[in-house]
């Protein structure tokens, strides 16, 4: 992952220009687990603050790319808010917060070391296709579809 200033991937070229009004989560589309943590994000987001993008789409790998990131190995969601991209565990509690209360509660997982946090998040990254399995890409309903940048 390559730190980068806010906004950065306005000036690159290879990124295709997407709306960014709102908190966007790259996530694995072919991932059980992690369409799953997205039809969660769905059902409680009650102010529909986030905008959600498979990573296998043109555009979700050109930010994998942008960040540095290995295209192809989605070990980790992408959490771009405000032009910042946020990754890791650092990227999941800011995204489960952002739902409001109780889920903002999830904000003491940051008393951990990040160092801690991060093995923890890797973990469960590189084992969630043996935990949840593989499926094709997340179809959202004709309600949620609004949320979906393709």
């Amino acid at each position: 992952m390559t730190p980068r200033a806010d906004y950065s991937y306005r000036d690159d070229a290879d990124v295709p220009g997407f709306a960014d009004d709102r908190p966007l989560i790259v996530f694995d589309g072919e991932c059980v687990f992690c369409s799953g943590w997205v039809k969660f994000a769905l059902k409680h987001d009650r102010r529909q603050r986030y905008r959600f993008l498979a990573a296998q789409t043109p555009l979700g790998e050109a930010l994998y790319r942008h960040y540095g990131l290995h295209a192809r190995d989605y070990e980790t969601n992408i959490l771009i808010e405000n032009g910042r991209a946020f990754f890791k565990s650092d990227g999941s509690i800011r995204m489960v917060a952002g739902l409001g209360f109780p889920y903002s509660l999830v904000k003491l997982f940051r008393l951990l070391p990040r160092r801690v946090a991060d093995a923890l998040y890797e973990f469960i990254a590189r084992n969630r296709l043996k935990i949840a399995g593989r499926q094709s890409c997340m179809v959202p309903t004709p309600e949620q579809r609004s949320r979906f940048i393709t």
